[in-house]
């Protein structure tokens, strides 16, 4: 079902790790570089955000867990083991964090083009696999509903807290301290792992539910939510960054770095392998309704199903490196 408060407010939660991770440490969450790395090359650079991730299933779990996502029953496994997200984040350099969330909201041209393909391949894939799932009671998945108190009221205090850290704690932690940069690493982890759960963004139906053309009466509009309260802040703060911080003379370096990390690809180095990445991304996408973050998740919560696509992901990676 179309959860508006749940999906603007984890939404809110998504923005404030990947935009809170660039401004106190100089990189850009990129969810597929840093799982996959953290298998292949782990390290004080992936494993904290992966770790974070992981972490945020315990408040969820403990105290609001009618927020944790709904699985479909495992029917389709060969689906999962697929190895087609693997292979395309390689050649696409990125994923629906790198690209559609971090790209888009720098203004990023390839990443513009980035979403466009795999967001339009997911969209003919699902289609043509036409497997929506149904929403409660039969309802149209488009009608909204709304949390009950407790949630809402747990919601609300995650996000306030989270942006009182960002704004208030960890600019006090001290710079020189060699471990500051991972601690925060974590706690980006965290909250974007917080935003994927209470947005919807885990759940596959939920995610399946833009691309349900066929039938109207399955589709959830949760997706352009996460556009507006995630991408759209995201633009305001690297609008805001871009005038204070950098890595030119007279500005300032991160709270806890040197430099800022950004990708350094234009338009211009698109090719054939970007290209393919991206629509073989799309299709893994559109066949499951996974990505990087939530197939982490997926793996915690239901191994049954999510070792499967773990094995698949890291599998493309490996085939194709």
């Amino acid at each position: 079902m179309f959860t508006p408060v749940d999906t603007s407010l984890g939404a809110l939660l998504l923005y404030q790790g990947s935009a809170g991770l660039l401004q106190h440490t100089g990189k850009v969450l990129g969810i597929s570089s840093l799982l996959s790395g953290s298998v292949t090359r782990p390290g004080w650079e992936n494993l904290p955000i992966i770790t974070g991730l992981i972490s945020s299933i315990a408040p969820v779990y403990l105290f609001a867990p009618a927020l944790l996502p709904k699985y479909p029953s495992l029917l389709y496994t060969w689906e999962a083991a697929a190895a087609t997200v693997g292979t395309g984040v390689v050649n696409l350099c990125g994923c629906t964090s790198g690209h559609m969330l971090c790209g888009l909201s720098r203004l990023s041209p390839r990443s513009l083009i980035a979403t466009g393909i795999f967001f339009t391949t997911a969209a003919i894939t699902a289609n043509l696999r036409n497997r929506f799932p149904s929403c409660a009671d039969d309802q149209p998945c488009y009608l909204p509903t709304f949390p009950s108190m407790y949630n809402l009221a747990f919601m609300l205090v995650v996000v306030m807290l989270s942006q009182v850290v960002n704004d208030f704690l960890v600019p006090r932690l001290r710079p020189d301290w060699p471990k500051a940069s991972a601690l925060y690493s974590y706690i980006a982890g965290f909250q974007f792992g917080l935003g994927l759960l209470i947005s919807g963004m885990a759940s596959p139906g939920k995610v399946l539910g833009i691309f349900s053309l066929r039938d109207f009466s399955r589709f959830d509009p949760s997706l352009l939510l996460v556009l507006v309260f995630a991408v759209g802040p995201s633009l305001w703060s690297w609008m805001r960054l871009k005038r204070v911080y950098g890595n030119e003379k007279g500005k300032k370096p991160p709270t806890f770095g040197s430099m800022f990390y950004l990708p350094t690809a234009t338009v211009a180095d698109i090719d054939w392998r970007f290209i393919l990445g991206a629509i073989s991304f799309g299709v893994g996408w559109g066949l499951t309704g996974v990505c990087p973050g939530p197939g982490l998740l997926r793996t915690i919560l239901q191994p049954s199903w999510g070792l499967w696509w773990m094995t698949g992901f890291q599998l493309g990676n490996f085939l194709d490196t």
